[in-house]
């Protein structure tokens, strides 16, 4: 309780520790976001040799701990002080300590990003449960958003224990009613479901996946019905705009699909932080 008191009393104590919490939990998230695709590849392909009768092969132990973290580049393994989150990039160059190849910036970018995501959270919301519960949201959503970028997918195993998280914590009404906490997780899931088959059975193509659905069904269960409409005319107008300008400035080929999970996590960050001055503005104008 001391520890609690302290961070609710001190504002710069509760900065520094959500944002060394932060960097640590983008250190994990970075291995969320490779493993969790690995693991999922793993069980279909048991699921696939059980279905065809065939003897499931035999795999070594691959799970969010298991193996430890090394080199991609020699097999090295990442000792302890190689691995503080974004210190132990610099200090080592952004190189392996073995085998002296490039490791990507792309983790410390994660770890920082995170760290600055968890800052400003507590910044807005100081030590409270919202707090508590966003921290948890948004962290979900960097691995879903990096995790779409490499496969274009979107884990159940992230996406739904979000809309029963939501649901339950909307029981006490910590971000809105229960009531339009069960709506807004079903017009989400309903609305891109709707649009998904519409799209489908104009052009028989696959505009989105069914992740994008239960993604924004979460966003419903959080945050209610009416948090959906400013949700999805954000993550589209910039989809849209990104779409248009990769294939107009970098050349990207238009029939190569864009996941639009990272839209989607865009556009409920800027919701939680301005959707109420956005709404404001816009109901203004509009008057």
């Amino acid at each position: 309780m001391a520890i609690v008191n302290l961070l609710q009393s001190n504002a710069l104590a509760l900065l520094a520790t959500v944002f060394v919490a932060g960097l640590l939990v983008g250190s994990f998230l970075n291995v969320v976001i490779y493993r969790l695709p690995v693991m999922m590849q793993h069980a279909w392909a048991r699921e696939a040799d059980a279905m065809s009768g065939q003897a499931v092969a035999e795999r070594d132990t691959f799970n969010l701990i298991t193996p430890d973290s090394t080199c991609p580049h020699c097999g090295h393994k990442i000792r302890a002080w190689e691995n503080i989150p974004v210190i132990s990039y610099l200090a080592l160059g952004g190189k392996c300590a073995q085998c002296k190849n490039r490791i990507s910036p792309r983790y410390p970018l994660v770890e920082l990003i995170t760290g600055l995501l968890t800052l400003a959270i507590a910044w807005q919301f100081g030590a409270t449960l919202q707090t508590a519960t966003l921290l948890v949201f948004f962290w979900s959503l960097i691995a879903l958003t990096m995790i779409d970028v490499d496969h274009q997918l979107l884990p159940d195993s992230i996406t739904l224990p979000l809309v029963w998280l939501g649901l339950l914590l909307n029981l006490g009404g910590v971000f809105t009613s229960l009531e339009q906490a069960v709506i807004g997780a079903v017009a989400g899931y309903l609305s891109l479901w709707s649009i998904y088959w519409a799209f489908r059975l104009l052009t028989g193509k696959e505009g989105m996946g069914y992740g994008d659905f239960k993604l924004f069904a979460a966003f419903g269960a959080w945050f209610g019905w009416a948090a959906l409409p400013l949700i999805i005319l954000l993550s589209s107008l910039v989809g849209a705009i990104v779409g248009i300008a990769m294939i107009a400035i970098l050349g990207r080929d238009r029939q190569i699909p864009i996941p639009f999970g990272p839209y989607l996590c865009g556009a409920a960050l800027v919701y939680i932080f301005w959707g109420s001055a956005i709404t404001a503005w816009y109901l203004g104008s509009f008057a």
